[in-house]
C-alpha cells in the first residue's frame, strides 16, 4: 500500500491490529512512570559497546531539587545491571555521586558485560527504586551477525505534536537500538515554531533557550514525555545533535537564530547547550570532548555518528557565493573529516553506515514550481534563493569541497556498501549518491546511498502549504525527482519514524507515517520500503516491513 493511497482510517486499523496481535512489551509508558517522583524523568541507556553500555537517569533527592533550580544536596545513586528482569543475578553494579552542579543527572558506564546480550538495569536512592530499563550490548568484534534492526528518528518538536512515533517503536519490541539523528528537542519559545502555527504543547520555559537553566528545563520537559520515557527504557539510543539542540542553523561561530548582544555571546550559549546535552542525554560525551564516534556491530556493520555543527564554517549566502565550494570552508572540520575518510576505507565490518545530521546528496530545486510552491520549499529547506529558486546551503550542498572530497574518496577507493542515514529535512528520501550528478545515470556511477527519515512532529511541506497530506506536494515531488534523477523516493508530507534492517544481503529502510501528529493516540502505518543490495551502492524499491 503506497502513502498516496494510505488513509488515516487504514493507518488506525492497521496499527491497532498489529498492536493487538503482538501485545505490548513489558516496558510501556505506564511502566516508565511506575516509580516515585525521585526518578520522575525515567531511565535511559546509550552508546552500546560489546562489553559496556552507558546508563542514565535524573535524581530528585528532595522536593526543591527541581531541574535547573541549583538546589538540593549531593547524593549517591546506586545502579545495577542484570540479565534477568527480576534482578536475581547481578552482572554489574556501582554508584554515582550527583548534585546540583550537574543538575542531579546520573551517567554511569556499566562494564564487564557479555557481548550481544540483553540486560535489565535500575537505579536506587534510599528506598526509592527507579523503573527498570532494558538495554543491549553490541556484538563482539568480528562476530558473525545475521541481522541488525534500528529505529531511526529525528526532528521531534514538542510544540508541534505528540511523540506517538516513539510509542510505536516501543510496541515493536524487535529493535537493537534507536538512532536519533538530531533535533531531539527545539530551542523556540511558545508561538515561535509549532504545528501549522498551533501550539499543541507549549515549551517550558516559555522563552527561547539561551542560558544553561533554559536548556536544562527544556531537556527535563522532553524527558517527562511518557512515550519518550518508554522508548528510552526499552532500548539503547545512539544519538547526535543537529542545530536545534542549540539554535537554528548553528555553525562554529554563531547561528541564524542567535543575535549577538541581545541573546548573549554565542560561545557561552553553545557551551550551555552542550553542557545540558552532556548532562541529560545517554551519550558518551562530556563538554570539551568530541561527539563524533564510531560503533562496530560484529562483522556486519559499522556506524559513524557525525557532528556537523561544532566545526562547520558559516553558511554561504547562496550556491553562487564563491565561498560555497571554497576548500577553506568545512562542514566537518579537518580532524573529523580525516577520521570519517579512514572509517569509510577501514577493513572490518561489511556495511559502513553513517549517522548524518544533514543531507549529503546534491539537490537542485526546479525553477518550474509555482511561487507558492517555491516559497514553501524554501521555508522547508531553510536555505537561500538564486533567481527565485531555493537552495539549502545548510546541507552538504553548501560545503561542496567537503562534499566532493567524500564522493571522490568513495569513488577512487572503490568503496562498497556505504549508506548515509539522515534526518533534518522533515521529509522522507531514498537517493543514490552520484559520483557526478551531470552524467548520472547515463555514465555516472553511484558511490553510496542515502536514506532520510521524516520528522517525528516538525512541520513539512503540506503543513507549510496549509493543504491536506498527499495533495499539493505531489507535483512538487514529481518535479524534484525529474530534476534530480538520483532521487528515487521523496515524501514531503508525512510525520513518523523509520526502521532500518541490516543483513549481509542488504540494507532496507521502512518508512512509517502517523495518522495525526497532534493526536496522542495516533496510529501509524507502513508507507514504503527501499533497499540497498550488497555491492550495488544503489537504492531500489523493496517489499514492506512489519509494524
Amino acid at each position: 500500500m503506497s502513502v498516496t493511497s494510505l488513509t488515516r482510517r487504514q493507518i488506525l486499523l492497521t496499527a491497532g491490529a498489529a498492536a493487538a496481535a503482538a501485545g505490548l512489551p513489558a516496558l510501556g509508558a505506564a511502566a516508565a512512570h511506575a516509580s516515585s517522583p525521585v526518578f520522575a524523568h525515567g531511565v535511559a541507556s546509550g552508546d552500546p559497546l560489546p562489553e559496556s553500555v552507558l546508563l542514565w537517569t535524573r535524581l530528585t533527592p528532595t522536593p526543591e531539587a527541581l531541574p535547573a533550580s541549583g538546589l538540593g544536596p549531593e547524593a549517591t545513586v546506586r545502579w545495577e545491571v542484570s540479565p534477568d528482569p527480576d534482578f536475581r543475578r547481578i552482572a554489574a553494579k556501582g554508584s554515582f555521586v550527583t548534585g546540583a552542579s550537574r543538575d542531579h543527572t546520573v551517567k554511569a558506564v556499566a562494564t564487564g558485560l557479555a557481548p550481544g546480550t540483553w540486560y535489565w538495569y535500575r537505579f536506587t536512592y534510599g528506598r526509592s527504586v527507579s523503573p527498570a530499563g532494558r538495554t543491549r550490548t553490541a556484538p563482539a568484534a568480528g562476530a558473525a551477525v545475521d541481522r541488525l534492526r534500528f529505529g531511526v528518528v529525528s526532528c521531534a518538536n514538542y510544540q508541534a505534536g505528540h511523540f506517538s512515533a516513539y510509542r510505536h517503536l516501543v510496541q515493536r519490541g524487535d529493535l537493537d537500538a534507536v538512532l536519533h539523528l538530531g533535533d531531539y528537542l527545539y530551542e523556540y519559545a511558545p508561538g515561535e515554531y509549532q504545528a501549522r502555527d498551533v501550539v499543541v504543547r507549549p515549551h517550558e520555559p516559555a522563552v527561547e533557550m539561551t542560558t544553561l537553566a533554559h536548556y536544562r528545563l527544556r531537556h527535563a520537559q522532553y524527558k517527562r514525555d511518557a512515550d519518550l520515557q518508554a522508548l528510552h527504557a526499552s532500548v539503547p539510543f545512539i544519538v547526535t545533535w543537529d542545530d536545534h539542540e542549540a539554535a537554528n542553523d548553528a555553525w562554529s561561530g554563531g547561528a541564524e537564530n542567535h543575535t549577538e548582544g541581545a541573546e548573549g555571546i554565542w560561545a557561552e550559549r553553545r557551551a550551555a547547550a552542550n553542557q545540558a546535552y552532556a548532562e541529560w542525554m545517554p551519550v558518551r560525551y562530556e563538554p570539551g570532548g568530541a561527539l563524533y564516534r564510531r560503533f562496530d556491530f560484529g562483522s556486519l556493520a559499522s556506524l559513524s555518528m557525525l557532528d556537523l555543527r561544532s566545526y562547520r564554517s558559516q553558511q554561504a549566502s547562496s550556491l553562487v557565493d564563491p565561498a560555497v565550494d571554497s576548500p577553506q570552508r568545512t562542514i566537518t572540520g579537518t580532524a573529523q573529516m580525516d577520521w570519517l575518510l579512514g572509517s569509510l576505507t577501514a577493513s572490518g565490518p561489511q556495511w559502513k553506515l553513517v549517522g548524518n545530521p544533514v543531507m549529503i546528496t546534491p539537490i537542485r530545486v526546479p525553477s518550474t514550481l509555482s511561487t507558492a510552491e517555491l516559497g514553501a520549499v524554501q521555508t522547508l529547506m531553510g536555505g537561500t534563493t538564486i533567481d527565485g529558486v531555493p537552495y539549502n546551503v545548510d546541507q552538504w550542498d553548501g560545503y561542496q569541497a567537503d562534499q566532493h572530497r567524500i564522493i571522490r574518496h568513495l569513488r577512487d577507493n572503490g568503496v562498497k556498501d556505504t549508506v548515509f542515514l539522515t534526518g533534518d529535512i522533515h521529509s522522507g528520501w531514498a537517493c543514490d549518491l552520484p559520483a557526478d550528478p551531470l552524467t548520472y545515470p547515463t555514465t555516472g556511477d553511484s558511490v553510496a546511498a542515502e536514506l532520510v527519515c521524516t520528522s517525528v512532529t516538525s512541520d513539512n511541506l503540506d503543513d507549510i502549504l496549509g493543504v491536506p497530506p498527499r495533495t499539493g506536494s505531489l507535483s512538487v515531488e514529481a518535479a524534484m525527482r525529474a530534476n534530480n534523477p538520483h532521487v528515487k523516493y521523496l515524501d514531503f508530507d508525512s510525520h513518523g519514524f523509520s526502521v532500518l534492517d541490516v543483513t549481509p544481503a542488504g540494507v532496507r529502510m521502512d518508512w512509517y507515517v502517523l495518522a495525526e501528529r497532534t493526536d496522542a493516540g495516533s496510529g501509524a502505518g507502513l508507507s514504503t520500503s527501499w533497499k540497498v543490495a550488497a555491492g550495488t551502492n544503489r537504492v531500489q524499491r523493496a517489499d514492506g516491513g512489519v509494524l
